[in-house]
């Protein structure tokens, strides 16, 4: 019966060994399916450039600047309210001094202390306070300005960057085909060698292509990898070794945009685009520095308003009645006839040392207000108001030209970027021709190498051809399809609504 039991122990025992090696060999197995589903993760165009405008440092750098300009408008704001302050000082006199309450000069050692309330307020400045405060909502609305360039910018680099990896994988994929076809034509070559159909030297050739090819996918690979590492790079992700984009097809967009006139496009750019806006801004806020400038011209009118208190320890001086001979009687005169005196009392008052008050009867006592209105005019300030008006003139001037400036360069880089649109499209419809009729050549370069009409060169350099027109068609395409993007930011659309 003991055995029995001892069996059953060990046996129960063991089952709950086994339980928890399953359990835990299933713990595992899921913890590595989740690593590996988080490391192949694949990024779509979308999400490379949300996670750049949420983690790029200019981006960042720029919503500083529009943290700070909220800042600057705020202090704008200040400018209108009153200043309140409060002071107070406590000091220690010794020897011949002026006791700050009766202003009785003595040499003693005492204490004192002094306490106020200060408000004071801009009653008029030339308007200069009205004026930052417009300047600040103008700076404010330009820091927006250019965190919004600074978007579009990184968006079109990160759009730029995810495109050379598609068009790098693309090229990759032609020459990885291309290099299938060469490996079966090296087969049916090596039969017919062999079979003495075909010469010795067209099996080298074949060879020599197929080593050709190896050479330019390992490099077709590497500058898949370069293109990763730049754009894993530009979203700051360390871990270059796992990073990758999602394959999928990205279809040639119409030609809605192509067909709209260039002057519509023009004038579109003119009222969305930043480049103009911000310059416009800056010459609004050149003009409003100049107004501020201007202000200098007029005099400063404040108001103020205080109260004040004092108390001091110093020991004072006072009268008290004589209680030994309370009444001084004095003769003050005579009357004319009887020469009898005309006396006078009065309470005979000793000079005695006394305390001082109490801290806080002295403070209620000897409080007092004081108020009034100052002004400055300006007469004479070795002309720096005026060179400052100057100053500000002369950079009035240069924001025109630059907005001046700006339009030129927004109307050529807009025609600019609808001729580049223009050409790569040409460019691609004229790359596919060029598809069709390499792979018509090769289909029959095929047929006659396949019967023994031609050598394996010449077979060699029409599949050399037809590679070339697939690679220069996967090119053409990606370069038409980022410079037709350009053109619809020039438009108006904006990043998040381009779709791919």
């Amino acid at each position: 019966m003991k055995l029995i039991l001892k069996d059953l122990s060990r046996g129960s025992a063991l089952n709950f060994k086994l339980m928890r090696i399953k359990v835990l060999v299933l713990c595992i197995t899921l913890f590595a399916g989740l690593g590996s589903q988080a490391q192949e993760k694949k990024w779509t165009l979308r999400e490379c450039v949300e996670y750049a405008l949420e983690n790029n440092i200019t981006i960042k750098q720029s919503e500083l600047d529009v943290e700070a300009t909220s800042i600057d408008r705020l202090e704008a704001i200040g400018n209108f309210l009153p200043t309140l302050n409060a002071d107070a000082s406590n000091f220690w006199s010794s020897g011949l001094s002026t006791d700050p309450i009766t202003n009785e000069n003595r040499t003693q050692t005492f204490r004192s202390s002094r306490y106020g309330v200060t408000v004071g307020v801009t009653i008029f400045s030339g308007l200069r306070n009205i004026k930052r405060f417009q300047r600040a909502k103008l700076n404010k609305l330009l820091s927006q300005y250019n965190l919004g360039k600074s978007k579009d910018d990184i968006a079109l680099f990160i759009a730029n960057s995810y495109l050379q990896v598609l068009l790098n994988k693309e090229s990759l994929k032609v020459i990885e085909k291309q290099h299938e076809i060469t490996l079966e034509q090296l087969q049916r070559t090596k039969d017919l060698v062999d079979a003495g159909v075909l010469p010795q030297g067209d099996l080298l050739e074949i060879e020599a292509t197929s080593a050709d090819e190896l050479t330019r996918i390992v490099q077709a690979e590497n500058a898949v990898q370069i293109a990763l590492v730049s754009l894993a790079q530009t979203l700051l992700i360390k871990d270059y070794a796992s990073f990758d984009i999602a394959e999928q097809e990205y279809l040639v967009p119409g030609s809605e945009m192509m067909d709209k006139p260039i002057d519509q496009v023009i004038a579109k750019a003119r009222e969305s685009r930043y480049e103009v806006q911000i310059a416009e801004q800056n010459k609004l806020i050149a003009e409003k520095d100049l107004e501020i400038a201007r202000g200098a011209y007029y005099p400063t009118l404040n108001g103020s308003f205080g109260y004040d208190t004092r108390e001091s320890g110093a020991k004072g001086f006072g009268r008290v009645l004589d209680e030994t001979n309370p009444v001084l009687t004095q003769t003050i005169g005579f009357v004319e006839g009887t020469n009898q005196n005309v006396l006078n009392q009065s309470p005979n008052l000793l000079l005695v040392e006394q305390n001082p008050s109490s801290y806080f009867k002295q403070l209620y006592t000897n409080d007092g207000l004081r108020y009034g209105l100052s002004i400055t005019v300006p007469i004479f300030n070795g002309f720096s108001a005026r060179n400052a008006v100057k100053r500000n003139k002369v950079n009035v001037k240069r924001t025109e030209f630059q907005l001046e400036q700006a339009e030129l360069d927004l109307d050529s880089n807009v025609y600019q970027a609808y001729l580049d649109a223009k050409g790569a499209a040409e460019a691609y419809e004229a790359a596919q021709v060029s598809v069709k009729a390499q792979e018509r050549a090769y289909e029959y370069a095929k047929d006659r190498y396949d019967v023994g009409l031609t050598n394996a060169f010449d077979f060699s350099q029409s599949k050399f051809r037809l590679e070339n027109a697939q690679s220069q068609e996967v090119q053409n395409k990606f370069d038409y399809i980022f410079k037709l993007k350009v053109l619809e930011l020039y438009f108006g659309i904006k990043i998040a609504d381009i779709k791919l």
